[in-house]
C-alpha cells in the first residue's frame, strides 16, 4: 500500500487510537471505499455512502485494492437502454421488425433516422435486412443501423457488406451511474464553483439551436424529436445574453437520459457542466429517476474524464453502419 493505490477501491485496516480490542491488543477497524490520497503522512479513504475517512499512514496495518463492487446498472442489456433513451427522443415514423425498431425522421439525427439493430432481430437476419432496406426506402433515407460494436449483429451485418457509416468518427460509449451517487460528486465539488443562473424550461428553448445549421435546416423535426409526450427538462447558463452551458434530460420507467451536455469553449473548465449536471440530476430525482445514463464520443477525452470522476461506468459502444449501395440497373 502506498500512493499507487490513489484513485483505487482499496480496504485498509487501521488501528483506532486508544480503543482495545477483544485480544487486549489495540483496536481494529476496515474502511473500504476509493482512495483519495495518500500525501503528507495521511491517508484520505471515500467511502461508498460519499463519507470521506481520514487517518495517519501511522495507523495503516495492512490493505490492498480489490475489484469494484459489480453493478447491477452493467446487467441490464444494451437493447433496453436504448429502448428507454428512445422515450426521450421521438421518431415521426417508428415500425417494429422482430426484436430491431425501424425509425425515421427526416434525417434529423442518428438515433432517430436508424434501425435499433442493439439485439438479435428474432427473426432470420436476412429478412431483418430487407426489410430495413424496404423501410428506408419507402421514406427516402439511407438505410441505417444502430448496433453496438462487436456484437454478433454488427459482424453480421459487416459480413452482408454494410460499412461504417461515419468512418472518421470514433465510436459512442454510453454510460450509466447512479443518480445520488453523481449527484453527491457534483456537489462536492461544486464546492469550488461560484453561483450560476440556471434557466428551466419543460419545452426548447429560444436560441437553443443556435450555430447548428443542420439542426435548424431540420427544425421541425428536431422539435418534434425533443418535445415528445414525455417528461423532459432543459437547463441552461446564460451570461450576458448569450448562453453558455447547456444540457436536456429525459425521464422514462425510473431511468434519466441526459443528452446535449455542452459548454461553449471560452467558458470551460468553470465548472459549468456540472452547474448544469446539478440542476438536470435534481429534477430527474424529483421525478422518481435512480439511475442515470448519457452518451460520449470515446475520444472525447476532457468529457469522458469527467463523467470517469462523478461515477460513470462504460456499458457498451455503438456506432452506426450503412447499408452497401443499391447494384445499378
Amino acid at each position: 500500500m502506498g500512493p499507487h493505490v490513489v484513485g483505487q477501491r482499496v480496504v485498509v485496516r487501521r488501528v483506532v487510537p486508544g480503543e482495545t480490542g477483544p485480544s487486549g491488543g489495540p483496536a481494529l477497524t476496515d474502511v473500504l471505499g476509493v482512495c483519495e490520497s495518500w500525501a503528507d503522512g495521511m491517508v484520505s479513504v471515500r467511502r461508498e455512502s460519499g463519507d470521506l475517512v481520514t487517518f495517519p499512514v501511522a495507523l495503516v496495518v495492512s490493505g490492498k485494492p480489490v475489484p469494484p463492487r459489480p453493478s447491477a446498472r452493467l446487467r441490464i442489456g444494451a437493447h433496453e437502454i436504448h429502448l428507454r433513451a428512445m422515450e426521450g427522443l421521438r421518431s415521426r415514423h417508428v415500425e417494429p421488425l422482430g426484436d430491431w425498431v425501424l425509425r425515421a425522421t427526416g434525417g434529423s439525427t442518428g438515433r432517430t433516422n436508424s434501425v435499433l439493430a442493439t439485439v438479435d432481430p428474432g427473426i432470420d437476419l436476412d429478412d431483418a435486412v430487407a426489410g430495413t432496406l424496404d423501410f428506408y426506402d419507402r421514406h427516402d433515407q439511407p438505410a441505417l443501423a444502430q448496433v453496438v460494436v462487436g456484437a454478433d449483429v454488427h459482424l453480421a451485418l459487416e459480413h452482408r457488406g454494410w460499412t461504417r457509416a461515419r468512418p472518421d468518427e470514433a465510436d459512442v460509449d454510453v454510460l450509466v451511474a447512479s443518480v445520488a451517487q453523481v449527484r453527491r460528486q457534483v456537489r462536492r465539488r461544486l464546492g469550488t464553483v461560484g453561483p450560476q443562473p440556471v434557466r428551466l424550461a419543460d419545452s426548447l428553448p429560444d436560441g437553443w439551436l443556435v450555430g447548428n445549421d443542420k439542426a435548424q435546416a431540420n427544425l421541425d423535426n428536431v422539435r418534434f424529436t425533443l418535445d415528445g409526450p414525455f417528461l423532459r427538462q432543459y437547463a441552461e447558463v446564460v451570461l450576458d445574453g448569450q448562453q453558455v452551458a447547456r444540457g436536456r434530460a429525459s425521464y422514462a420507467r425510473d431511468w434519466a437520459v441526459v443528452t446535449d451536455l455542452m459548454v461553449q469553449p471560452e467558458h470551460r473548465r468553470q465548472g459549468l457542466a456540472l452547474v448544469v449536471m446539478d440542476a438536470l440530476l435534481g429534477w430527474a430525482a424529483e421525478q422518481g429517476a435512480t439511475t442515470v445514463s448519457l452518451q460520449v464520443i470515446s475520444d472525447n477525452h476532457r468529457a469522458t474524464t469527467l463523467y470517469d470522476s462523478l461515477g460513470f461506468e462504460r456499458h457498451h459502444q455503438y456506432r452506426y453502419l450503412a447499408a452497401p449501395a443499391a447494384p445499378s440497373r
